[in-house]
């Protein structure tokens, strides 16, 4: 899933992002209307979490804007009005959802992930393929019933490719999807983190490369031409230094 943070307030955006990419979601942000609207036209996003009292060209302008687009960007908004007038107005604009400042994480954290699933053709909460069970709204992953300690990146691209539902996804719709825009290292994320995701899930591979279009989730009973088996030992790369933080297992704390 891919959010756009829309807040004039750098330090609150920051807050947001960073609570946002520990659970799994790639996130960017921008600090003005017009920012926002630029990055919409070049970037495609599953939610836009908007700040309705933006200085310079208002949350309402911006909102009203996207909506006329007609991108499929679920909008949340955001302000520190919360009476029924407001919310109604906001609702009335085009918003999705409309949440009052200030909030509890964990509540923002849900409503983007429902909103995310609004923006996608609808799939259950939780996704089954080829032995693996990926619970979207526990962020837990587990194999033939054992379960699976994956980063928030290894989380993402495995959701990702749940997703498509056995379709083929391409390495640069996995960087779309899954890295925020200003990571310089992500040309080779992908590599690294499928090598550290294969070997986490193990044997038999369900991970298939198809050669020259990308990447699916097999049937995982038997190698193939297609199959990468485990990786044994450490892969060193770029995407280890932002991506410690994993996806817990049931009782392990943050």
């Amino acid at each position: 899933m891919r959010v756009l943070v829309v807040e004039d307030e750098a330090f609150l955006a920051e807050m947001i992002a960073e609570g946002l990419r520990r659970d799994a979601v790639a996130v960017d942000i921008a600090l003005d209307g017009r920012a926002a609207l630029d990055r919409l036209r070049f970037g495609a996003y599953d939610v836009m979490i908007l700040d309705r009292d933006l200085p310079g060209l208002h949350g309402d302008e911006v909102c009203q804007q996207v909506v006329g687009m007609r991108l499929l960007t679920r909008i949340l908004m955001l302000t520190a009005s919360g009476t029924v007038r407001d919310r109604v107005a906001g609702l009335g604009l085009g918003a999705d959802d409309y949440l009052t400042k200030p909030f509890a994480y964990d509540e923002l954290l849900a409503r983007v992930l429902a909103l995310g699933r609004r923006a996608r053709p609808a799939l259950p909460p939780v996704l089954e393929r080829a032995g693996l069970t990926l619970d979207t709204a526990r962020r837990q992953v587990c194999r033939d019933g054992r379960y699976l300690s994956l980063s928030r990146k290894e989380f993402a691209v495995l959701e990702t490719l749940l997703r498509a539902e056995g379709a083929v996804v391409s390495g640069d719709d996995l960087i779309e999807e899954v890295w925020e825009e200003n990571t310089s290292y992500r040309t080779n994320a992908v590599r690294v983190t499928l090598s550290k995701l294969r070997a986490k899930l193990g044997a038999p591979p369900v991970i298939e490369t198809v050669p020259g279009a990308g990447y699916r989730i097999g049937d995982g009973l038997a190698d193939g031409p297609g199959h990468h088996g485990p990786v044994t030992g450490r892969v060193n790369g770029p995407a280890d230094q932002p991506d410690g933080d994993s996806v817990n297992r049931p009782g392990e704390s943050r």
